[in-house]
């Protein structure tokens, strides 16, 4: 069997330009070279995509015999969320932690939420700005954030929960620069650590180092305060991991507990966020769509067609855009060889515009995934990746967004600000919009006129504007 073909190494100048424009990359990779296809990129071992659902299923079921994705995760992701983490761990201990922590965000375990959640997200929504554009995923971010701080961490109306609240947003930016996450991981620890460059102030390094180190500071103490005085009563994931304990009898431990608190963050605050605003791109450029989705949720109906929009909102702009393992041992895809210390990648991004299981896939179609050819298109459908590794708060997330979707329609009438699609922009290990999904925001009324927008100099709002800006 022959390596699966592909274009030669690329180098730091290619392999920006790739990703400034990762599905016009991938999609022209995939049309040359066909469904496997192997790119190396500077500083890591060969990656091969797949991009079908039944090619994705093989690397899945490494999982169980030899697929390492903590490993993978480790050099982008340790420094924040840390080597106790769902994210970053393999094996027996990642079985553990999945273990101790799938009760909690189980959906029966969940449901009790959503009412906590439609107003977290009425509150925030109350506060929008009118007639003038914003930035919808920014506005998503500060219900999500919410509702992790709330609902997983516990943490309500107290000075901690104040400074989490504070802190969290600057951690998660500095996170994402491009110049902390493709740094080499040895270099990265020894800034982060080493005495000569954590006193240099204006070095990233520094400042992440600073916000690590202060939610960290927040999340112990609550740890510390929760054991001296649990509540048996307590319905958030921080209480129940608390009091969980593995077939030995033991419980997480402080650091466990802390990374996989700040992994839940990572996993369920900005993911979340994107997928909502993405949501609303899609829906604002297919106004068919959104109309009927407004008349179903302003008459009360079941979810079953919102849940139908969130689906195909996942599909054709999936957030995480590939799901790697690392090979203990070579796989066969499609007569090519993958080889031991490579990595294989389920290209969400194409498996989600594969014609055979998603015919037009450039329409927004929720109806794909009703009536007769919802089979195919679930089965193809994997937005939280697949395995034994698919994504432990996927049921918390779509909870989210099917809450907070019907929140935003029933509050206000949204307008893109500019009526072109948004591109997928990389950030992180997601994709967003390039443009922070902008928009108008007016009234609900029945009145069908476009809202006129107005740019409003800074400092210049009217006094319940102020009241209301955040």
């Amino acid at each position: 069997m022959t390596p699966p073909p592909g274009p030669r190494g690329l180098g730091l100048l290619s392999t920006a330009r790739f990703f400034a424009q990762p599905v016009k990359g991938m999609e022209a990779a995939r049309r040359r070279y066909g469904p496997v296809f192997m790119i190396k990129f500077p500083g890591f071992p060969a990656e091969v995509f797949l991009t079908t659902a039944d090619l994705a299923e093989r690397a899945y079921a490494t999982d169980a015999e030899g697929g390492r994705a903590g490993e993978i995760r480790r050099q982008f992701l340790e420094q924040l969320v840390g080597r106790h983490s769902l994210l970053t761990l393999d094996h027996e201990p990642w079985w553990r932690h999945r273990r101790l922590i799938s009760p909690p965000l189980h959906g029966r375990a969940i449901a009790r939420w959503k009412a906590e959640i439609g107003q977290i997200a009425a509150d925030e929504i109350a506060g929008w700005p009118l007639n003038r554009p914003f930035p919808l995923r920014d506005r998503m971010q500060r219900i999500t954030l919410e509702v992790i701080v709330r609902l997983v961490f516990g943490m309500r109306e107290s000075p901690r929960g104040a400074r989490l609240r504070a802190a969290i947003p600057e951690l998660i930016e500095i996170a994402g620069r491009p110049t902390l996450l493709f740094m080499p991981p040895r270099a990265l620890e020894w800034m982060l650590t080493a005495r000569a460059p954590r006193g240099v102030p204006f070095l990233p390094t520094t400042r992440f180092a600073e916000v690590r180190a202060e939610v960290d500071d927040i999340l112990f103490a609550e740890i510390a305060a929760r054991r001296m005085a649990p509540d048996p009563d307590a319905t958030d994931v921080l209480s129940m991991l608390l009091a969980a304990r593995d077939e030995n009898g033991n419980g997480l431990t402080d650091q466990e507990l802390r990374d996989e608190l700040i992994t839940l963050l990572e996993a369920g605050h900005e993911t979340t966020a994107t997928a909502l605003a993405w949501t609303f791109e899609r829906l604002l450029r297919n106004r068919p769509v959104l109309d009927r989705l407004r008349a179903e949720v302003a008459e009360g109906e079941e979810e079953t067609y919102l849940e139908a929009v969130v689906k195909e909102s996942l599909r054709s702009r999936p957030v995480v855009y590939d799901v790697p393992r690392l090979l203990d041992k070579p796989l066969e895809l499609n007569g090519h060889r993958a080889e031991a210390g490579w990595m294989v990648s389920p290209l969400i991004m194409l498996i989600h515009r594969d014609p055979e299981a998603f015919p037009d896939p450039d329409a927004f179609r929720p109806e794909r995934f009703l009536g007769p050819d919802a089979a195919r298109a679930n089965k193809a459908w994997m937005p939280f990746g697949g395995g034994r590794r698919y994504c432990v708060g996927a049921q918390l997330a779509l909870m989210e967004m099917r809450v907070i979707t019907r929140e935003v329609l029933r509050a206000v009438d949204l307008r893109a600000v500019d009526p072109a699609p948004e591109r997928p922009k990389v950030r992180h290990v997601t994709l967003v919009p390039a443009k922070r999904a902008r928009v108008v925001a007016r009234q609900v009324t029945n009145a069908q006129e476009p809202p006129q927008v107005q740019e409003r100099p800074q400092g210049r709002k009217r006094p319940a504007e102020r009241a209301k800006a955040v």
